[in-house]
């Protein structure tokens, strides 16, 4: 706490403590360990690089502990509980807010956070125990994870008035590259799964702009900066009222899918074991 706080005087006030009781308490730590852990600062203290080391296991040690804490005083009727899901930016909007009004109304006890994170950033959450369960984009070839398929997805490149021309036949994926790209930012997957299918067709992709989520990639197909690529599923109502227009393709992207995620070797929650039961069972809602 007091490595998060930044201040041994904040950590104890969180932890309802003494001042003096953190402080001989980091003594004790340190001593035993034969390292120092702090270093003061004008404004506090940080972490020194043995500390540094160490805080990642004590945070992942902690989390796990509350994790079975929180289960053991789950009530069996999920009358209470709580779940923590990690999901991206699309996964959030477009995917998780039906589901989660239907299990909400189903068992209104159970307490629901959602953490806003990539996929990569969820898996490494999901690992220091910081979530139950997780959503993604497939693929993830990760061994510590149990993946459950729970929703086909097929990317696809649109245009908004400007640039229809290009929707008015098939084209090939060299065409579509000499126009201006609009693709998620560096590192997603979503960004990482187009490079590698171009890649596949001899195509480096080089965007015109690189941006944060879908929503963006889409704003900026509307008001005409070039060629988005965006998931087809969710801009059903776009296409259909012709303020965006899909470019057809002489070789189709592959579809993948989102997946749902846990740790294997963490039990789940009573509430997140009813939840993930919930949404693997579940018919796949209108979007």
């Amino acid at each position: 706490m007091v490595a998060k706080k930044g201040s041994i005087s904040r950590a104890a006030e969180f932890l309802y403590i003494t001042q003096p009781a953190v402080s001989r308490s980091i003594q004790q730590l340190e001593e035993k360990l034969g390292s120092v852990l702090f270093f003061r600062t004008p404004k506090g203290v940080r972490l020194t690089k043995d500390g540094e080391l160490l805080f990642p296991y004590v945070e992942q040690a902690f989390n796990f502990i509350s994790l079975g804490e929180r289960s053991l005083t789950e009530v069996k009727d999920l009358q209470n509980g709580e779940i923590s899901i990690g999901a991206g930016d699309t996964i959030c909007k477009h995917y998780l807010p039906p589901y989660l009004k239907d299990f909400k109304r189903a068992h209104p006890g159970i307490g629901i956070h959602v953490s806003n994170q990539n996929t990569l950033s969820v898996i490494q959450m999901l690992k220091k125990g910081a979530l139950d369960i997780g959503f993604v984009h497939l693929p993830v070839q990760d061994e510590q994870l149990m993946v459950y398929k729970i929703m086909e997805i097929q990317d696809c490149f649109v245009v908004g008035e400007k640039f229809k021309e290009l929707a008015r036949y098939p084209r090939t994926m060299k065409e579509v590259v000499e126009y201006p790209l609009i693709l998620l930012e560096k590192g997603s997957s979503s960004r990482t799964y187009i490079e590698k299918v171009f890649s596949q067709h001899g195509l480096t992709v080089k965007p015109a702009f690189e941006l944060s989520d879908f929503e963006l990639n889409i704003q900026f197909a509307l008001i005409d900066f070039g060629v988005a690529s965006v998931i087809k599923n969710f801009i059903a109502k776009e296409l259909k009222n012709q303020s965006l227009y899909e470019v057809n393709l002489t070789q189709p992207i592959p579809s993948r899918y989102i997946g749902v995620v846990h740790l294997k070797t963490i039990p789940l929650s009573v509430a997140a074991e009813k939840f993930l039961s919930f949404l693997l069972n579940k018919p796949e809602k209108e979007l």
